[in-house]
């Protein structure tokens, strides 16, 4: 089983080393992967891309997951949701990630509260953002260029999500079952868990 809609491709050096690096990292291969072994240059290509548009930012690890965690969650994806949620509940609390995973800001800062509202705007209605909502991002510390930062980053996040939602991407039982209970618990949504 692929865990997506698509058959895997054949292996190729450029899909082993794409397979090889989640073998070192988690010892399995994510069903991501094998959906994207049919462009691992392109998966490449769009990684390197996001880490340019986020490191501009400037930002921290937790910020970045509070991104990903507010756009995949606006989107439904819960691929992306339970993986970033992972990784935000590891750089701060699991009680944090599963309030982000459902829309709950609570926990976080002022900045890190704007910046998940807009994360989860640009994803929803992009079309409905508004002077207002920038200056609010201003007024929270962050300036023009981290702004537009975060926006690149927050819309090819969109991108990748997309992609692996329209093609049938299900999250890994593995990393399911590594997650703590909050972030399992708050991502009821997006195609299931592959068994």
């Amino acid at each position: 089983m692929t865990g997506s809609f698509l058959e895997e491709p054949p292996v190729s050096p450029q899909v082993q080393a794409l397979y090889d690096e989640d073998l070192a990292d988690g010892g399995y291969v994510w069903n991501v992967s094998r959906l994207w072994a049919h462009q691992p240059d392109t998966l490449t290509a769009l990684f390197d891309l996001m880490s340019q548009a986020f490191k501009a930012s400037g930002l921290s690890f937790r910020q970045r997951g509070i991104l990903v965690t507010a756009a995949a969650s606006a989107l439904g994806d819960s691929y992306c949701s339970l993986a970033w949620g992972g990784k935000l509940a590891t750089a701060s609390e699991a009680a944090l990630a599963a309030g982000v995973l459902n829309g709950s800001d609570d926990a976080l800062t002022d900045q890190e509260k704007a910046m998940a509202a807009w994360a989860r705007k640009v994803v929803k209605d992009p079309n409905a953002t508004t002077p207002a909502e920038i200056q609010q991002l201003r007024a929270c510390g962050l300036d023009d260029g981290q702004i537009f930062a975060i926006t690149v980053f927050a819309a090819l996040r969109l991108a990748f999500s997309t992609i692996n939602d329209s093609l049938g991407a299900q999250p890994d039982a593995q990393l399911a079952e590594s997650l703590p209970p909050e972030v399992r618990k708050a991502v009821t949504y997006g195609r299931p868990v592959a068994t």
